[in-house]
């Protein structure tokens, strides 16, 4: 998985991960490689560098060897190191298998099965990761990468002959992470009947046209029934979804007499009460001793950026994970889990 001059240039300088380490040596003063765990680091193209060297270039069965170690044996894997780290090291090896596959413009089976198994891991680590600290994880690149898969994936679904037995998961994971986006709707749109009428479109369909309508009790109703793959590509989507909420509330029950009771909002919301009365006071709302809502148009406002911390309200899919490993997730998520 890794080209031998690399591991050997980098053992020399001490440039090995912990993950590359031969067991036993990690706190030597310069640890050995263990050619069986050491995978080929991503190297940002250089001016006047020889990228398509044919010896650091892995073939398609080793690119597809090398995902499977990652995803299996490092990501999926009890680990003794946080996730973060866990995450830093995946990405960075995930990047490098990308660039031979560029390189070598791959196609086929096994590119489909590698691009698969890479949105999985992705979309998973947005919604784990949600939260963490910008030094050691970062949305905006994630996010970045995880369109470039996507669109390669969903254009070897058009242009490759199958079977490709996950494309209905995978066209629906990309519509919940792009709601609302004009380009994921008409790609959808344009995929035969037999495909579109299947119950995990359908129901992306039908979150992203509430989405559109600015309807967010059916769209959180309709959540409700996303496997949690699913849930996780539609957690960005739910602060704002909520937020909608709480405006239409504060103009429709905006009245110095009237009063929403509490756990009602909460059950709209599919958070607890005191989550609720939380996210209420974040936006103006006021919430009485006698836990009722008191909605007003004057009195809502957004907060600040970086107030509001969205792995605080992950309910909705942290419910769903339950007994879920990464293994399961990472491998497939494609059974709709019960309410």
């Amino acid at each position: 998985m890794c080209p031998a001059q690399e591991l050997r240039d980098r053992e020399a300088q001490n440039r090995l991960h912990h993950f590359e380490m031969l067991p036993g040596t990690e706190k030597d003063r310069r640890p050995k490689g263990d050619p069986s765990r050491a995978v080929k680091e991503y190297s940002r193209p250089a001016a006047g560098k020889d990228s398509t060297k044919p010896s650091d270039l892995r073939p398609p069965p080793v690119l597809l060897k090398t995902v499977n170690y990652l995803i299996n044996d490092i990501a999926a894997a009890p680990s003794l190191y946080p996730w973060t780290e866990v995450y830093t090291f995946v990405f960075d090896r995930l990047r490098a298998v990308k660039q031979d596959m560029i390189i070598q413009r791959m196609s086929g089976l096994d590119c489909v099965v590698i691009l698969e198994r890479t949105v999985r891991f992705l979309i998973y680590a947005s919604y784990r990761l949600c939260g963490e600290p910008l030094r050691l994880y970062d949305p905006r690149i994630n996010d970045t990468h995880l369109q470039e898969y996507l669109s390669w994936l969903l254009d070897c679904y058009m242009t490759k002959s199958g079977p490709h037995p996950n494309q209905e998961e995978f066209q629906s994971l990309s519509l919940l992470y792009n709601l609302g986006s004009a380009r994921a709707m008409q790609h959808t749109m344009q995929l035969p009947l037999r495909l579109r009428s299947t119950p995990n479109i359908k129901l992306a369909l039908v979150i992203n046209q509430a989405f559109l309508e600015r309807n967010p009790v059916r769209l959180l109703r309709s959540a409700q029934k996303l496997n949690f793959l699913q849930t996780c590509a539609l957690h960005r989507h739910l602060m704002t979804c909520r937020q909608d909420l709480l405006l239409i509330y504060s103009h429709g029950y905006s009245s110095r007499n009237c009063r929403f009771p509490l756990d009602r909002l909460a059950k709209l919301l599919f958070l607890d009460a005191s989550l609720t009365a939380q996210l209420c006071r974040s936006y103006g709302v006021e919430v009485n001793k006698d836990n009722q809502v008191v909605f007003s148009k004057g009195a809502f406002t957004e907060p600040g950026q970086g107030t509001l911390h969205c792995k605080l309200y992950h309910s909705i899919a942290s419910e769903k994970q339950r007994d879920l490993t990464v293994k399961n997730i990472l491998q497939s998520c494609v059974e709709t889990n019960k309410k």
